[in-house]
């Protein structure tokens, strides 16, 4: 079973956000949600452990949010369009230093 990672949003050179999840899919489409992306439109996510090769990875999707209906077995409580998040991976870059 894999574990946990932690990926941090990078905004620019800035890094506010951390997302915990098993895989960096998993971590963008939960700042997809929240609608975290860098000037050029892209979620860019650094992953807290280096790889073997001693250099950083960087995830680069690009997400977005569609507003679709709710299911038909959904609490009443729920409103009637729910957000969902949609994210495609574009490539992985490798970084020597944060």
């Amino acid at each position: 079973m894999a574990t946990a990672k932690l990926y941090s949003v990078r905004i620019g050179k800035k890094e506010d956000h951390v997302f915990k999840g098993k895989g960096a899919r998993q971590a963008a489409l939960k700042a997809a949600s929240r609608g975290l992306k860098d000037a050029d439109g892209l979620i860019k996510l650094r992953e807290h452990s280096k790889k073997k090769d001693g250099k950083w990875r960087i995830h680069i999707f690009e997400g977005s949010v569609k507003k679709i209906a709710k299911p038909a077995n959904a609490p009443d409580w729920m409103p009637d369009t729910i957000n969902k998040p949609v994210v495609k991976k574009l490539r992985v870059e490798k970084l020597d230093k944060i």
